[in-house]
């Protein structure tokens, strides 16, 4: 069996018996966003600590365990704190998360996350549908041996983030007067911020907003066949765009700032899936 499968069945295995319903949707929760699921109706939790070999979050501000809950009546697992790559994980580590959560039975997969704002007209505390993203700055994680039983060796990724979904967030947003900006996301592996030239370059290729996660989960999910949409809360203006140096408590409090808006436009998007 490949090795990346196999780990991805110990960890499921490990926790199965736990697992208290199969959920819908799964939902993984950026920086400073994590208090959303004090809003589900809560059934149980599982630490990240006691899966079996499952990688374990090291950033502060992101808790470390998957809440399976309802939001409205659909069932939602919820990642609370996910795995980036500049913490040193392989690649297939922090993709585990999401291929566990399609081992669980989810068929929608809802990515945030907090970034930099590329875009001009974009200012810290929007909220940024993703509708493509840029992934040439990180590893893929299906790089290697093709995992048969996920997916395709050579999955079309010309429809990542499903048009429905999209359709379903904006009228959401403009349901509850919520302003929401769409635009392509581009993850860099991190931790460093970028520079002042590579958000330039970053801009020249089309991106609106950048970050250090998100991209490596959406291409494993499609991989899996799942159904994807995102949503990006800009916390910060990029480097050379921002007039003060970035720090990750300043994207920490944006996101605190943000989460009451953000907390009803996810509820509201999922109650319509």
């Amino acid at each position: 069996m490949n090795e990346v499968f196999a780990k991805l069945t110990d960890c499921y295995e490990s926790i199965k018996s736990k697992i208290p319903f199969e959920p819908k949707v799964g939902l993984v929760l950026g920086s400073g966003l994590g208090n959303y699921a004090d809003s589900m109706k809560v059934v149980s939790e599982i630490e990240y600590s006691d899966i079996k070999g499952f990688p374990v979050s090291t950033v502060p501000g992101h808790a470390g365990k998957f809440i399976f809950g309802h939001v409205d009546s659909v069932p939602v697992v919820c990642m609370k704190g996910r795995i980036h790559y500049y913490e040193g994980y392989p690649i297939s580590d922090v993709v585990l998360p999401t291929r566990l959560m399609k081992m669980m039975g989810i068929s929608i997969l809802f990515l945030t996350n907090a970034s930099g704002g590329i875009n001009p007209s974009f200012k810290a505390g929007d909220f940024m549908m993703i509708t493509d993203h840029i992934s040439s700055f990180a590893p893929n994680p299906l790089v290697g041996q093709n995992i048969d039983e996920l997916g395709t060796r050579f999955p079309d990724m010309s429809s990542v983030y499903d048009k429905e979904l999209q359709d379903v967030i904006r009228q959401a947003a403009k349901d509850n007067n919520i302003a929401l900006k769409e635009g392509v996301y581009l993850q860099t592996t991190g931790p460093s911020f970028e520079s002042p030239a590579e958000i330039r370059m970053f801009k020249g290729m089309g991106a609106d907003c950048v970050g250090m996660s998100t991209v490596v989960e959406a291409i494993a999910a499609n991989h899996m066949g799942l159904r994807i949409c995102g949503i990006s809360c800009v916390c910060n203006l990029a480097a050379g765009i921002s007039p003060t140096p970035l720090t990750h408590e300043e994207v920490q409090q944006a996101g605190r700032d943000a989460a009451p808006l953000f907390e009803k436009l996810v509820t509201e998007a999922i109650i319509r899936f």
